[in-house]
């Protein structure tokens, strides 16, 4: 997503939002709530990154205690031009990835302990090639944004059903109606905006993920077993932070399958049928673009860094 799309998408939502505050307060109620949508982009941008990586409480990793995973990711983004960004690792059994970060410069990619114990290198290739193209598009602050004002959107719409909804209050200019105007539209449409972009990004990662790591059925295979994953094992800390959910490259609340308009990822064998025709297009993927670890190792231990249930430590396996 570039610049321009990325303004034009935060200036509607900033407008939606005054738009709450006016039908609930009139025009002083705009006032404020222009202010609490200037206040909270600002604070979204500096520190959004770091309220995500401590929501799952995720853990930076680097060449000595995680090399293999750290050089996947430096090949990576050497390949797509990309500064090279902090790399994490959160302990979860669900495998999952996702970016964060206000701009390239300031990016971070975190993966599960469980990506890394399900996945082969391969497949851990494709993955963070996809995160790394929604860096590259500067999704990852476009869409922390956007779900702070759809959150906050929706908060607004509960104020009005207390605030707004009194007869005597003399500063809502469309009475009942502006009420429930607040309270269902508004809301509705942020969410249908925010769901909008957030699976168009994903197709667009993909695409962007393929070319980076230089073959489609690496990250297509990946989708796959991720998807199944993230349908058997429960992410508690992923239900325990709902607005998160679009961040991860496999919705995490769920195994969520209809393609349709209320869901936060597109369809995955959608997804998985463009990878695989990407591929038959004729892509050139008869050499590996990515250094990785020797394929035919079939254990799929994680690194030796510490991230693990109770601050155990898990043993060591290809990628340490």
């Amino acid at each position: 997503m570039n610049l321009v799309r990325t303004a034009m998408l935060l200036a509607f939502m900033t407008a939606l939002f005054m738009f709450v505050g006016f039908l609930i307060g009139g025009r002083g109620g705009m006032m404020i709530a222009f202010l609490l949508a200037a206040g909270m982009n600002f604070f979204s941008y500096w520190n959004s990154g770091n309220m995500v990586l401590s929501a799952y409480r995720a853990q930076e990793v680097d060449e000595r205690n995680a090399p293999e995973f750290y050089g996947i990711v430096r090949d990576l983004s050497q390949r797509a031009g990309l500064p090279m960004p902090k790399v994490y690792l959160y302990d979860n059994p669900q495998p999952n990835a996702f970016a964060t970060g206000r701009n390239p410069q300031n990016a971070a990619v975190a993966a599960s302990t469980g990506l890394l114990q399900v996945l082969s290198p391969e497949e851990v290739a494709g993955v963070m090639a996809h995160e790394l193209a929604h860096v590259q598009n500067r999704d990852t602050l476009t869409m922390t944004i956007t779900a702070t004002l759809a959150g906050a959107i929706s908060m607004l719409g509960n104020f009005a059903f207390f605030f707004g909804g009194n007869r005597e209050n003399n500063n809502n200019p469309l009475g009942f109606i502006g009420v429930l105007a607040a309270m269902i539209v508004a809301p509705l449409a942020a969410m249908l905006v925010q769901m909008a972009i957030s699976r168009t990004r994903e197709y667009s990662a993909d695409r962007r993920g393929a070319e980076i790591c230089g073959n489609p059925l690496w990250l297509a295979s990946a989708l796959g077993k991720i998807a199944r994953g993230a349908a058997e094992v429960p992410n508690y800390d992923a239900e325990r932070n709902p607005a998160t959910a679009h961040m991860f490259i496999i919705n995490p609340l769920s195994g969520e399958r209809m393609d349709n308009l209320f869901s936060t990822h597109p369809n995955t064998e959608n997804r998985i049928a463009a990878l695989r025709e990407m591929a038959a297009g004729g892509m050139n993927i008869s050499t590996p673009p990515v250094r990785t670890a020797n394929p035919s190792r079939k254990s799929r231990s994680v690194p030796d860094t510490g991230v693990g249930r109770g601050g155990s430590q898990p043993p060591k396996g290809p990628w340490s």
